[in-house]
């Protein structure tokens, strides 16, 4: 994928976010996304969910070691509860940014081929198309690494949402 497909509907932009039990990666590009977007004044305008292929974690807070890592980084952890993907997001949605091609196959198996889902750093300005690596089984240190992922990419889906912006009141 090499820039967000245009809005389905009038109202916000919906953005996904899918990674394996949605309480590591997925949550933190939920949280860094969402302050991203609302630190560039589109709060309002984009809505970002997050979920996760399985089941296991529902209703769980996020790891506390991702926790740890943005509230260290100054973001607020606190309001995520983890849900599952379900196949019905991807009509819900936008956009469907998956953290890595397990989680991308997981998807496309469930929702089918759909040109709205790609992989979240497909987006990343310094490796595209790479994967986030599930930091849950490594040291904290992974978590740092994940942290700094998701933040450039978020930065640079922000820019590209600002650019969608800026052409609409042109055209």
């Amino acid at each position: 994928m090499d820039r967000l497909p245009d809005p389905r509907t009038e109202g916000p932009y919906r953005i996904a976010l899918v990674c394996l039990g949605n309480i590591c990666r997925s949550p933190m590009a939920h949280v860094v996304l969402a302050e991203h977007l609302d630190r560039a004044g589109l709060a309002g305008e984009v809505e970002v969910t997050s979920s996760g292929t399985g089941g296991w974690h529902v209703g769980r807070p996020m790891d506390p070691r991702a926790a740890v890592a943005l509230a260290a980084e100054g973001y607020d952890p606190s309001v995520h509860r983890a849900r599952q993907f379900a196949p019905t997001d991807v009509d819900a949605h936008d956009v469907v940014l998956v953290m890595d091609n397990a989680n991308l196959a997981d998807v496309l198996a469930d929702a089918g081929p759909h040109e709205r889902v790609g992989l979240f750093r497909d987006f990343d300005p310094v490796e595209r198309g790479g994967e986030v690596p599930d930091p849950y089984y490594g040291g904290d240190d992974g978590f740092g690494e994940v942290l700094s992922m998701v933040e450039r990419t978020s930065a640079a889906i922000v820019d590209a949402l600002q650019r969608r912006r800026r052409q609409d009141a042109v055209d």
